[in-house]
């Protein structure tokens, strides 16, 4: 994006990359899942992942908006990765509870 004075396109295209990135973990998250049946303790743990769904919705808002205000896709990387940044204890809370033990 850089090298193109934060043009729209590679704006875009940026956006599209932590889409499919989101997209990727979600469908890891959900296969493990899948392997571990249906007393998961990986379900327990991250419940109904708002996290990683308000990170997908966000990331598609993102990109087609890099056509109207790049600044605001800019905005919006910045906030999925602050909502990242703070520590995901949902599975850590688990482990500690004893909830997640073998």
């Amino acid at each position: 994006m850089g090298e193109n004075d934060f043009a729209p396109l590679p704006t875009a295209l940026y956006g599209t990359v932590l889409l499919l990135a989101a997209i990727s973990y979600t469908i890891l998250v959900y296969a493990i899942i899948a392997h571990q049946g249906p007393h998961s303790k990986l379900r327990a743990a991250i419940g109904k992942d708002r996290k990683g769904m308000i990170s997908m919705a966000l990331y598609a808002a993102a990109v087609p908006l890099a056509f109207v205000h790049r600044e605001i896709s800019w905005a919006i990387f910045v906030t999925v990765a602050l909502i990242w940044l703070a520590p995901d204890r949902r599975i850590e809370d688990k482990i500690e509870s004893g909830a997640l033990a073998e």
